[in-house]
C-alpha cells in the first residue's frame, strides 16, 4: 500500500510539475524579456532622444503636479521592479497629479503614472497591468519607432510635451492622442504586460477587469465609446475587443496569484481625497457618477465615495438632485469621518431650498471641521446673510 500511495504522490507531483511546466513555456511563447539596454551613443536618433528626455525629466521634477510622497512613488517604483527585475535599475517612476486614466513610459526610463489611473484601479494587480502594458512599449521600443516616423518639428513638439508637461497640464490629452502608438503597438503592449503580470505571481484575471470598468465608465458619457469621448483611446483597440484578448491570454497562464488590494487601497487613502476633487471638476457627471456608484462599495475610505456622489448630483442639479444629493451626504456621515465638505455641500443645498436654519448649521459644522479652508470667509458671509 506505501508503494503504490508512493507512486499516486509521485503522479500528482509530475502532474502538477508538467502543468507548471506548461503555463511556463505559454509565458514564454507569448513574450521573453530582454536583457539591459546599454544607453545608445549621443550620436544616434536614439542617444539624442534619451538625452532630450533626460532634461524633460529634470523638468518634470519640479513640476508642482509631481506628487513629492517619496513613500508613495518607491512603492509604485517597487511594483515596477516586481514586473520588469532585470530593468528595475533603469526605470524612474513620477506619481502626476491628472485626472486622466493614463501612464507612459520615455525611451530613458521615464515612467508617468496618473492619478486618474491610480483612482480608478481597485487593487495592485490593476495598476501593475497598466505599468506592464507601459513597460511593453518600453521594452520594446515603440516610441523610438514611432519618432523616426515623425517628419514635422510641430509633430515632434507635441511628443515632448506629452512626455514633458510642456505647457498646461490640461493639453496633455490632447497630445496624447496626437501622439499615440498604433493598434499593433498596443496589442504587442497588451501581451507584454500581461507576460510581466503573470511572471510577477500578480492575477491575470485583473488585466481585463480595469478595462471593463473603464468602458462601462465611458458608455455613460456622451458619446458612449472611450475612443469618441477622449483621445487619449483613440489609437487603442476597441475595449471590448481588448477586454476578450487579456481574458484569453489570462486563461492561457491560468496564473494562481494575487491582487494585493487591501494594502493598495491603504496605500491609497491619504491620496484618494485629491483625487476624487479632480474627477468632481472634471465636470463630466454621468462618467463620474458611474465611477463612484463603483467605488463606493470598497470599505476603506467608503465614506468619501459617498460623499463624491452627492457631490456631482449636487453640481449637476436636475430634476431631484437636490434631494438626492442630501441622502448621499447623509449616508455620508452615517459611515462615519465623513470629509468636511459634505456640511458644506448639505448647507449649500438647504440655503437654495430656503431653510435658513439647516443652512446655518450645517455651515457652522463646515467651519468647525475646517476652520482653515480655503472659502471659509465667503461661508462666513453666507451665515452672516441667513442671520438677517
Amino acid at each position: 500500500m506505501k508503494y503504490r500511495k508512493g507512486k499516486h504522490l509521485l503522479c500528482i507531483a509530475l502532474g502538477l510539475s508538467l502543468g507548471l511546466s506548461s503555463i511556463t513555456a505559454s509565458a514564454q511563447a507569448l513574450y521573453q524579456v530582454p536583457g539591459r539596454f546599454l544607453r545608445p551613443e549621443i550620436s544616434t536618433d536614439e542617444g539624442g532622444l534619451w538625452s532630450m528626455m533626460d532634461r524633460e525629466e529634470t523638468k518634470l521634477r519640479r513640476s508642482p503636479f509631481v506628487l513629492k510622497d517619496k513613500e508613495f512613488t518607491q512603492y509604485v517604483q517597487a511594483l515596477t521592479c516586481k514586473l520588469a527585475p532585470e530593468h528595475c535599475p533603469d526605470i524612474r517612476v513620477h506619481i502626476v497629479r491628472n485626472h486622466y486614466f493614463n501612464a507612459n513610459m520615455a525611451p530613458n526610463g521615464m515612467m508617468q503614472v496618473w492619478s486618474g489611473l491610480m483612482l480608478r484601479a481597485d487593487n495592485e494587480a490593476q495598476l501593475a497591468s497598466v505599468l506592464g502594458h507601459e513597460i511593453g512599449h518600453y521594452l520594446e521600443r515603440h516610441t523610438l519607432s514611432n519618432l523616426r516616423d515623425i517628419k514635422s518639428r510641430a509633430a515632434f513638439g507635441q511628443f515632448l510635451g506629452l512626455f514633458g508637461l510642456i505647457g498646461a497640464l490640461g493639453q496633455v490629452g490632447l497630445l496624447a492622442g496626437q501622439f499615440s502608438f498604433s493598434r499593433e503597438h498596443e496589442s504587442d503592449a497588451d501581451r507584454i504586460g500581461i507576460v510581466l503580470l503573470h511572471n510577477a505571481h500578480y492575477d491575470t484575471t485583473e488585466a481585463a477587469k480595469i478595462w471593463e470598468n473603464l468602458r462601462e465608465e465611458s458608455k455613460a458619457g456622451p458619446l458612449g465609446d472611450p475612443a469618441k469621448n477622449s483621445p487619449m483611446f483613440a489609437t487603442h483597440p476597441p475595449i471590448h475587443e481588448r477586454k476578450e484578448k487579456l481574458e484569453q491570454y489570462a486563461a492561457l497562464l491560468n496564473t494562481q496569484g494575487s491582487n494585493n488590494q487591501q494594502e493598495w487601497l491603504e496605500r491609497t487613502a491619504p491620496f484618494l481625497h485629491d483625487w476624487l476633487v479632480d474627477e468632481i471638476k472634471r465636470g463630466s457627471y454621468a462618467e463620474s457618477l458611474v465611477l463612484f456608484e463603483r467605488l463606493s462599495g470598497r470599505q476603506v475610505k467608503q465614506a468619501e465615495y459617498l460623499w463624491a456622489k452627492a457631490e456631482i448630483l449636487r453640481l449637476r442639479n436636475q430634476d431631484k438632485d437636490a434631494d438626492l444629493a442630501l441622502t448621499q451626504y447623509q449616508a455620508a456621515i452615517a459611515a462615519g469621518n465623513e470629509p468636511a465638505e459634505t456640511h458644506r455641500g448639505m448647507g449649500l443645498i438647504w440655503r437654495q431650498k430656503g431653510n435658513k436654519d439647516q443652512a446655518k448649521l450645517c455651515f457652522e459644522q463646515y467651519l468647525q471641521s475646517a476652520p482653515e479652508a480655503g472659502d471659509a470667509l465667503m461661508i462666513k458671509s453666507y451665515i452672516e446673510d441667513l442671520n438677517t
